[in-house]
């Protein structure tokens, strides 16, 4: 069933909404249009899937959501303030504060602790030292690692892995949680794993997600998907 943004205005308040993006890459001959005008409004507490063939745009939107970077023309508001024309340092604190991002390589630094990298985005925004760690332990605990407190990236398992980087996009009690492929690169059963924490996460702490995947199973579990297509929204289901 398809529904236009005005009926979804009406049934909650959007935490996000997007206005005429468009997004472009290189210059002259060479440069492509990555984003041509999307629109959208993503409300508080969903899992947004957002679905199309490689190149359509998925991972651009994604990234200018989280203002990791900026459009070339268009409007973002989050929660009913504008994050274009925000200065950079602004926009840091916003990341910092109110995104955590989960990609389909996980990033961990490899010489820390699961422990340590899930404390380091507390540490880099001035958190004392132990509440760091006891806020990362009690969030290891929650996506089913208390026993791997002390193991380094190496030593873990893919899913586990990816699980260390869930807290770690956790740890700063984010309103909006992106994820990038989070199970591209796992294996079936892994995969069903960190799709059944998603939904634990969603209900219990009431966070809006939005999810790049190809994963058909993963999509099937969104409360709704968009596609897009040459840098369009072109389906919206529930």
């Amino acid at each position: 069933m398809v529904h236009t943004l005005e009926t979804r205005s009406s049934m909650t308040q959007p935490i996000l909404r997007v206005e005429g993006l468009t997004k472009s890459y290189g210059e002259g001959p060479s440069r492509v249009e990555v984003l041509k005008g999307v629109d959208l409004e993503i409300n508080a507490g969903e899992r947004l899937g957002i679905l199309g063939l490689s190149g359509a745009g998925k991972s651009t939107l994604l990234h200018l959501l989280g203002a990791l970077d900026v459009p070339d023309t268009g409007r973002i508001w989050f929660n009913g303030d504008p994050i274009t024309g925000t200065p950079d340092g602004e926009l840091a604190g916003f990341r910092n504060r109110m995104v955590g991002f989960v990609f389909q390589f996980h990033h961990l630094l490899p010489e820390f602790t699961a422990a340590e990298n899930v404390m380091m985005p507390m540490l880099i925004g001035g958190e004392n030292k132990r509440f760091a760690r006891e806020k990362a332990e009690a969030l290891l605990g929650e996506v089913g690692l208390s026993h791997r407190l002390t193991h380094k990236p190496g030593e873990l398992s893919g899913g586990e892995q990816q699980r260390v980087a869930i807290a770690r996009a956790l740890v700063r009690d984010p309103r909006l949680l992106l994820a990038d492929e989070p199970t591209g690169n796992l294996d079936i059963e892994t995969a069903e794993r960190v799709h059944q924490l998603f939904e634990q996460l969603n209900a219990k702490r009431e966070l809006t997600m939005v999810i790049v995947t190809h994963n058909p199973e993963l999509a099937n579990r969104m409360t709704r998907c968009i596609k897009l297509s040459s840098g369009r929204v072109v389906e919206d289901e529930n």
